[in-house]
């Protein structure tokens, strides 16, 4: 979902770090957010407002990353509108969530990873039927864990520990337990 690089804030819709800067400040003002963000903090990993940070990402291939012990990073050369900024700060606090949480948590295992993508696509909206429909996928029934299955792949694969089959066979390995676990929330959202 790459754009072509324009200047800052130029015709082609890519935002400067500024701008969407700005945007992740309006994120932070969402329910769910505030929800994600008191649940860590519950749990003994308080983030503040400056870990989430808008940056111009070389050579990544997604729109925002959560680095641990480092914060959110969302690619401002990547990103145009709102939605879009809400919906990946939301998936990404769902890693921070999980890293929070876990007490042996390795990013490096194409299992663990696995399992955190399962539960931030399942849990951020990522996969709502309109936003599948955008993405031009027209499927009725069963498209949220189609959906889920695919953007875990393709975030597994970017992975150097899950080459050839380890990513599908870690996905489909953890998929019942992660699919189901909603914490922090009581229910999918």
């Amino acid at each position: 979902m790459a754009q072509e690089p324009s200047s800052p804030g130029g015709s082609l819709g890519v935002k400067s770090v500024d701008e969407v800067q700005a945007m992740i400040q309006k994120s932070l003002q969402l329910p769910k957010v505030k929800f994600l963000r008191q649940r860590m903090a519950e749990a003994g990993c308080a983030v503040k407002d400056n870990f989430f940070r808008a940056v111009v990402c070389q050579g990544r291939k997604g729109m925002a990353y959560f680095a641990p012990a480092h914060g959110i990073f969302v690619c401002s050369n990547h990103v145009t509108f709102q939605d879009e900024v809400n919906q990946l700060i939301i998936h990404e606090l769902i890693h921070a969530y999980d890293d929070c949480r876990a007490v042996n948590l390795h990013w490096n295992n194409c299992a663990h990873q696995a399992c955190s993508e399962i539960r931030a696509g399942h849990l951020s909206g990522d996969c709502h039927f309109m936003r599948e429909l955008l993405r031009g996928h027209f499927k009725l029934r069963g498209h949220e864990p189609e959906c889920i299955r695919r953007r875990v792949l393709l975030s597994l694969f970017s992975n150097p520990n899950c080459v050839g089959s380890a990513a599908k066979d870690s996905m489909e390995d953890v998929w019942d337990i992660c699919y189901n676990d909603t914490q922090p929330f009581d229910k999918a959202p």
